[in-house]
């Protein structure tokens, strides 16, 4: 999927909703444990109740990768099911892979080529070697870590180095990467104050942006900042839709919960005209 395609989805859902499928078996309904498979039973009735109101699936890969293979067996029925179903939704292996070149390579290959994912979120750490292998598959985007919502943000992301802090040197310096313009980045939605002095680095990059919900980022403050002409956000929400309720009704719960974020954004799509 390219940008124009995922633009054209904003608006016709009046959404910039990613839904994460981060599924912990301990927080899923108990009647889903008697099935098969109740990793990929649990994400295919969210989506099912929830893909109207979205543009953008991620499922957390570590939450696959905790089940072994059997984890690994649900995560490609359900990047399976999406593509087959809704093609039109925008995929994320939230995997956070970044290492020497071949590896990336390989890591590549395993979400792009085997996967069918439409973009994956890359550690920048190693530098230039271990983001464009990725970058290299022209479809697909690489979206790269730069200011991440959790406290330890803070322990190297936000420090200077000659005068400036490290995740502006990691945007600017990715943005002469070979085939940048499939960059995309996260910036955490507990970090809304930075998001303007982002935008001045990378006014068009789409940004993958979570932390709305349960980690106590706001919506209106991320949009306020963040928001460019062609959108360029991604919100993603995971815990607070998907465990809406742990009971029989948990896909509706969700739906309801995706709903509430979908009518807000509704409405700063329609003041942004």
């Amino acid at each position: 999927m390219n940008t124009k395609e995922l633009v054209e989805q904003i608006y016709k859902k009046k959404s910039f909703l990613c839904i994460g499928l981060d599924v912990d078996l301990n927080k899923v309904p108990k009647h889903l444990l008697k099935l098969d498979d109740p990793i990929f039973e649990f994400n295919k009735a969210i989506i099912d109740a929830t893909q109207h109101l979205a543009v953008a699936y991620k499922p957390n890969i570590a939450f696959y990768e905790a089940y072994g293979i059997k984890g690994w067996k649900s995560l490609e029925k359900t990047i399976t099911y999406l593509n087959t179903n809704y093609p039109e939704v925008f995929t994320i292996a939230d995997a956070k892979r970044g290492d020497i070149g071949n590896t990336s390579t390989m890591y590549a290959k395993a979400f792009f080529e085997d996967l069918q994912f439409d973009s994956i979120t890359v550690a920048p750490y190693m530098g230039k070697d271990s983001v464009e292998p990725f970058l290299s598959f022209e479809d697909k985007h690489t979206i790269l870590l730069a200011l991440t919502s959790n406290q330890g943000a803070f322990d190297f992301q936000t420090k200077k180095i000659e005068g400036k802090e490290l995740y502006k040197n990691v945007i600017e310096i990715s943005k002469s990467y070979h085939n940048a313009q499939n960059l995309m980045y996260v910036v955490g939605a507990t970090k809304a104050e930075y998001l303007s002095e982002i935008r001045g680095i990378i006014p068009d990059s789409f940004l993958l942006v979570p932390g709305v919900g349960a980690q106590g980022g706001n919506l209106q403050e991320v949009c306020k900042y963040g928001i460019n002409d062609q959108v360029g956000l991604l919100i993603n929400s995971s815990r607070g839709i998907i465990y809406a309720s742990d009971a029989e009704d948990y896909a509706q719960a969700a739906a309801n919960k995706a709903l509430e974020l979908q009518k807000q954004m509704e409405e700063i799509l329609l003041f942004k005209k």
